[in-house]
C-alpha cells in the first residue's frame, strides 16, 4: 500500500470501541427524559454520525430544541461513563506507533468533540501519538462536509495526494471524496464492505493494521 505523510482517522469504530459507553449513556438517557426506550441495534447504527442527528434518530424527533435538552442530559452521563468504557481496538496503538516510526503525522477527525477524544489518549498515556485532533466542537459542518478534512490539510500543510482518510462509516468516506482525498475503509463499525463500493477508496480492510501491508 502507498506510504503517505498524513494519516487522519474518524475515532469511534476505527480507532476505539466505545459501543458499550455510547448505548448505557442513551439508554439512561432516554430513562431521564422520559423518551420510549431502543434496541440497541437501532442506537448502535448512529454511532458515528454528528451528535444531534443521532440524537434525533434515536429520539425519532427531529424538534432542535427537544433534541438539544437531550444532549445536555447526554453530556453528564459521558462525563460518567465515556472514556472508561471506551477501549482502543487491539491493533490501534501498535499500528499509529507503526506509522510515527515511518515519519508520518497523524490527525483524528471526529463527530465526537475534541476533549472526549483526547481524554482517552490522555488517560492510557498516549497523547504523543496524535499531532491535531478535529471534533465535532471544531467544525461548523458535519461529516460527510469535508470541513474537518480541510482544516487538517490547512495545518498541515500538505497537499491532498499526500493524505488518507481512515474511517468506518459512510459518511467519512463521503468526507473524504469530498475533500478530495484518498480513503481507506475499515469493517469495524456498521457500515459494510458492499455499501463501501459505492465510494471512492484504495483499500476495504477488516482490520486497521492492514494500513501496514
Amino acid at each position: 500500500m502507498k506510504i503517505y505523510r498524513l494519516y487522519l482517522f474518524d475515532f469511534d469504530y476505527t480507532l476505539v470501541n466505545s459501543e458499550s459507553a455510547i448505548l448505557k449513556c442513551f439508554h439512561i438517557t432516554l430513562d431521564k427524559t422520559g423518551w420510549p426506550q431502543r434496541e440497541d441495534d437501532d442506537i448502535r447504527r448512529t454511532i458515528g454520525l454528528p451528535m444531534m442527528d443521532a440524537i434525533k434518530e434515536v429520539i425519532q424527533s427531529q424538534d432542535e430544541e427537544k433534541a438539544h435538552d437531550f444532549l445536555e442530559v447526554y453530556k453528564g452521563e459521558a462525563d460518567r461513563y465515556m472514556t472508561a468504557g471506551t477501549h482502543f481496538f487491539p491493533h490501534t496503538l501498535a499500528v499509529l506507533r507503526a506509522l510515527r516510526e515511518q515519519g508520518a503525522k497523524i490527525g483524528i477527525i471526529s463527530s465526537k468533540t475534541r476533549h472526549r477524544i483526547q481524554e482517552k489518549f490522555t488517560a492510557d498515556g498516549v497523547p504523543e501519538l496524535i499531532d491535531r485532533i478535529i471534533g465535532s466542537d471544531d467544525v461548523a459542518a458535519h461529516k460527510p462536509a469535508p470541513e474537518g478534512i480541510l482544516k487538517a490539510l490547512d495545518y498541515f500543510q500538505l497537499p491532498k495526494e499526500q493524505v488518507l482518510y481512515t474511517g468506518d462509516s459512510y459518511v467519512d468516506a463521503g468526507a473524504a471524496q469530498n475533500a478530495g482525498v484518498d480513503f481507506a475503509a475499515v469493517t469495524t463499525g456498521t457500515t459494510t464492505a458492499q455499501e463501501f463500493q459505492n465510494y471512492p477508496h484504495v483499500k476495504i480492510m477488516q482490520d486497521i493494521q492492514e494500513l501496514l501491508d
